[in-house]
């Protein structure tokens, strides 16, 4: 839990000042009693009715007195914990967002999205008990007990008693407790997971009609979660009424002591019911702190979770603060490359793979399904790094450079299209921020995408739903290449992202691409021949290795693997044909 060192640094004074007003306030709390015993023994007993008004004034102002500072105690925790909160949760997101995706693949997204909100509330709200009423319940069980004892000793032999065994109950409770709410937060991330699956994949449910299954699935999920909650809360429920139990039982002990001292003189009435407020104060700080415990222990595991986040270590470590600039701009070298993703128990993905690719020169990359494509791309932005070898970009390694600086000259167009809510012309500017519309409006026209765009009443201010729900796959994927595009960079990496464009598109799209930017450098991973037919190179790959570099008439008449997907794909009869030509 070292990460709330820094808040702790940082709120520790308005914290202190919340401790003093909480310390008067328990002292306002603790001398009523004592008052209250000296109108009984003093004022009702001797009929002074001066005496009383002039007690009862006093009791009034400690009250009044008590109530500003509860007051001024209640605004100060609330803000703290509302911008420890605020703050706690930020860092959180800033910490994500700062993994790379070897982390994140260690990380559950839905556990990290209970980690955000379900966790960092109940940290929060430890953090605003201990200002209001957590740190009073202490001051307030130690100064009832010295005032009980010094009212009256023989009385308070039922406080030694009383307050070891509710301590062994917080004790054992703490113990068995723990461990339980562990379960329950990571129950509660299964129920997220199983949520976030649906709503990712509702077309897919519908178009199966697995409603039914889904709901059996959700169900059951919910009810892990249930049954670990309702464990969890039945030790709760056990020991809050034995904790009360125990100091009711010191209350009725006190007041039988009390009533036998009262007959032999040796007690006076005052004293008993002073003793019995006391007592009450006691039964009533106990109880917090029973209850302080119990949030402690849900904030602990919680704690323990968000803590778990922040110990992740990017293991992405960089010398340089710029990238070099040494006339190479787009220039791409793998040199003896090896790859495996951390914690993969198969073999390596990328095995041995060196390739040069110069500026402005278009590389296609093809291969079957599990061929190491995109891994092999997605080690250019530096998404992750290799096991061997180096990736160099305009001729300095990767590694030596911020990833941040890396990527600004570098534009992904993913294999699955993701676009953001908002309107089209605000996913067009992820590219850019400050694009202006001739800019999102050229690179629409080179993606194909203008015309479609101009053809809604609203044009680019057109809205989109979650994930571009309102937009075909192929419009999705063409607003995709757009936002690319808008960002002018040296390489472009486009990983199948044309699979839902017809074949007439796609065409104009690659020839549009080729008038674009002079010496972009352009990499297209497909799954279509015809995709990579007109590259300056086409790279084969097959369970990680490259097989084949040359152009489309090279590998027919050198690459078996690159003809049989020609052969799969075009037909004999095309091939015939094309071979003799």
């Amino acid at each position: 839990m070292q990460f709330l060192y820094r808040y702790i640094k940082k709120y520790w004074q308005q914290f202190f000042i919340a401790v003093v007003f909480v310390t008067l306030e328990t002292l306002c709390d603790l001398l009523q009693p004592t008052i209250m015993s000296q109108i009984i023994d003093v004022g009702v007993a001797g009929r002074q009715m001066d005496y009383i008004l002039r007690m009862g004034g006093l009791m009034l102002f400690v009250t009044a007195v008590g109530a500003l500072a509860a007051s001024s105690r209640n605004i100060i925790s609330s803000t703290v914990s509302q911008n420890f909160g605020t703050e706690l949760r930020a860092d959180l997101y800033r910490k994500i967002q700062s993994l790379s995706f070897a982390n994140m693949d260690k990380l559950d997204r839905a556990s990290l999205v209970t980690r955000l909100t379900n966790d960092v509330t109940q940290v929060q709200l430890l953090v605003n008990g201990l200002m209001r009423i957590f740190l009073k319940a202490p001051l307030l069980c130690i100064g009832g007990l010295i005032m009980a004892i010094h009212l009256n000793s023989r009385l308070a032999v039922v406080l030694a008693v009383v307050v070891p065994v509710v301590g062994v109950l917080i004790a054992i409770n703490i113990k068995i407790g723990f461990p339980l709410f562990i379960k329950v937060q990571n129950a509660l991330d299964q129920v997220n997971s199983v949520m976030r699956e649906y709503l990712s994949g509702i077309r897919v449910v519908r178009a199966f009609n697995r409603f039914d299954y889904e709901v059996a699935k959700f169900e059951k999920t919910n009810k892990e979660y249930q049954s670990r909650s309702v464990t969890a809360m039945r030790v709760l429920a056990a020991f809050s009424p034995s904790v009360a139990l125990t100091v009711n039982f010191g209350i009725v002990a006190v007041l039988w002591l009390g009533g036998l001292g009262v007959n032999s003189g040796q007690i006076q009435v005052g004293h008993i019911i002073a003793f019995t407020n006391y007592m009450t104060q006691i039964l009533f700080a106990l109880m917090i702190i029973f209850l302080v415990f119990n949030m402690f222990v849900r904030a602990r595991a919680s704690a323990g979770r968000i803590g778990e986040v922040f110990l992740q270590d990017n293991g992405m470590k960089w010398e340089m603060d710029v990238e070099p600039d040494n006339g190479l701009t787009g220039r791409i070298d793998f040199e003896n490359v090896f790859f495996t993703y951390e914690g993969a128990a198969s073999d390596a993905v990328i095995k041995n793979i060196n390739l040069t690719c110069m500026p402005g020169e278009t590389v296609g990359i093809i291969g079957s399904t599990g061929a190491g494509k995109s891994s092999l791309v997605g080690l250019i932005p530096r998404f992750y790094d290799v096991t061997a070898g180096s990736v160099k970009v305009n001729g300095e390694d990767v590694k030596n450079i911020n990833p941040r600086r890396l990527r600004e000259k570098i534009a992904v167009v993913p294999q699955k299209t993701l676009l953001f809510t908002g309107t089209i012309s605000d996913n067009l500017r992820w590219g850019k921020e400050d694009a202006s519309q001739q800019e999102i409006e050229a690179a629409a026209k080179i993606a194909a995408a203008h015309n479609f765009i101009m053809a809604f009443p609203e044009g680019y201010q057109t809205r989109l739903g979650q994930g571009g729900v309102n937009l075909s796959g192929g419009q999705k994927q063409r607003i995709s290449i757009a936002r690319a595009l808008v960002r002018k960079p040296a390489i472009l990496i486009m990983d199948d992202c044309t699979s839902a464009v017809d074949v007439v598109t796609e065409t104009k799209i690659r020839e549009s691409l080729k008038k674009y930017v002079d010496n972009l450098t352009c990499l297209i991973i497909a799954q279509r021949i015809t995709s990579v037919m007109d590259a300056d190179k086409i790279v084969v790959l097959d369970n990680g290795e490259i097989i084949g570099i040359g152009t489309h008439e090279e590998l027919m008449k050198s690459c078996a693997v690159y003809q049989e997907i020609f052969q799969s794909q075009m037909g004999k009869e095309t091939q015939t044909y094309v071979s003799a030509k």
